[in-house]
C-alpha cells in the first residue's frame, strides 16, 4: 500500500493548505466516502471497492495514519443514481463538514460531480471511474484521480489485439474485423473513442461501432447487427446488468466471436456461458484463469513483503 499512501499523503498535505483537519490534538482527517452500496451498479464491482476503500483506511490507520493524522471517513450510497450520488456529495461537504470526498464508481456520477466540488473549491479523490471527461479540457485544480483514463483503456485493448492477431487469432492485423459496442455514458463512450482511435492506426478494419443506454432492457437488435457485420474481435464496454444481458442474448441468437474483451466494471466478473464463449475478458489461451491468480496472489504477497 506504499503508492497509495504516499498519494493520499500527498492530497491530505495539500488540502491541509486550505484546510483545518479538526483541532491540532485529535489530528483526524475527516473523509466523505461515496459508492453504490445499492442498484445494478452495486454488483458491477461498487461494492467490492467500498470494502477496498475501508480496508485500506484500517491499514493505513493501523501503520500510524497519514503524516500522523488518522482518518475517519462516513460511507455515503449514492444507489447507482447520479442525482443521489451529488446530493450525498453535497450532504457531507456542507452538513457532515468533511474535509474531502472519496471514492465514486461511476463515470456518469464522476463527472458531474467532480466539477462541482472543483468550483466549490472542495477537495475529492476519484478512485474509480476512469472517464477521461472528468479532467480533459477542465483544468481542474481539487481533483485528483490515482487511475488510468478511458481512452488508455480503449488503447491498450486495441495493442493487445495486435500484438497477439498472429499468434492467437492466426491473422494480420489488417485482416482483423473489430467491432466496438458501449453503454452511452462518459465510461463507455470514453473507452469507445480510444478503441476507434487506436484500432484504426494500427489498421484494422472496423464493422461495427454502437453505444446503447446502460438501462437497455432488449439488446437484440444490436446482437443481429453482430451477426450481420461478422466481427473476430468485440471490444465491449458495460456496467453488469447490460454486460449480462448482452451475453445472454449473444448466446441466444448464436452470435460467435474469436475474441472479447472487455474494460473493466461489468467485466471484472464472471458470467460463464457455453461453447467457449466466456463473458470475462475472453482471448482464446491468452491467460488461463488458474494462471492468472496465481499471478494475483503472487504480487499481492510481493506488496505487503515491500511495505511490512
Amino acid at each position: 500500500m506504499r503508492f497509495n499512501r504516499q498519494w493520499l499523503g500527498a492530497a491530505v498535505l495539500a488540502a491541509g493548505t486550505a484546510l483545518a483537519f479538526g483541532s491540532a490534538s485529535a489530528k483526524e482527517i475527516n473523509i466523505g466516502v461515496i459508492y453504490d452500496l445499492t442498484g445494478p451498479f452495486a454488483a458491477g464491482g461498487s461494492k467490492a471497492a467500498a470494502i477496498g476503500t475501508e480496508i485500506a483506511i484500517d491499514m493505513i490507520n493501523e501503520r500510524g495514519g497519514v503524516e500522523g493524522y488518522e482518518i475517519k471517513y462516513q460511507m455515503a450510497d449514492a444507489q447507482s443514481k447520479a442525482d443521489v450520488a451529488i446530493n450525498e456529495a453535497e450532504r457531507l461537504l456542507n452538513e457532515a463538514k468533511v474535509d474531502m470526498l472519496m471514492g465514486v464508481f461511476s463515470s456518469a456520477h464522476c463527472v458531474p460531480m467532480a466539477a462541482k466540488v472543483d468550483a466549490a473549491q472542495k477537495f475529492m479523490w476519484a478512485n474509480v471511474c476512469v472517464s477521461s471527461a472528468v479532467f480533459k479540457g477542465k483544468n481542474l485544480k481539487y481533483v485528483f484521480r490515482g487511475q488510468v483514463h478511458s481512452d488508455q483503456f480503449g488503447e491498450a485493448s486495441c495493442t493487445f489485439v495486435a500484438e497477439n492477431a498472429k499468434d492467437k487469432l492466426g491473422m494480420d492485423v489488417k485482416d482483423v474485423k473489430v467491432a466496438i459496442i458501449h453503454e452511452d455514458g462518459p465510461y463507455g463512450s470514453g473507452v469507445a473513442k480510444g478503441n476507434k482511435a487506436k484500432c484504426e492506426e494500427l489498421g484494422m478494419q472496423i464493422v461495427h461501432e454502437e453505444g446503447y443506454a446502460a438501462t437497455s432492457t432488449d439488446l437484440s437488435a444490436l446482437v443481429t447487427k453482430l451477426r450481420r457485420a461478422r466481427p473476430d474481435v468485440i471490444l465491449h464496454t458495460g456496467y453488469n446488468p447490460d454486460i449480462t444481458l448482452f451475453l445472454r442474448q449473444a448466446k441466444e441468437l448464436g452470435l460467435k466471436w474469436k475474441a472479447l474483451i472487455g474494460h473493466g466494471a461489468g467485466y471484472a466478473y464472471d458470467h460463464d456461458a457455453e461453447g467457449g464463449v466466456s463473458g470475462q475478458n475472453h482471448f482464446p489461451d491468452a491467460m488461463p484463469r488458474e494462471r492468472f491468480h496465481r499471478l494475483h496472489m503472487a504480487l499481492l504477497r510481493l506488496a505487503r513483503g515491500r511495505d511490512a
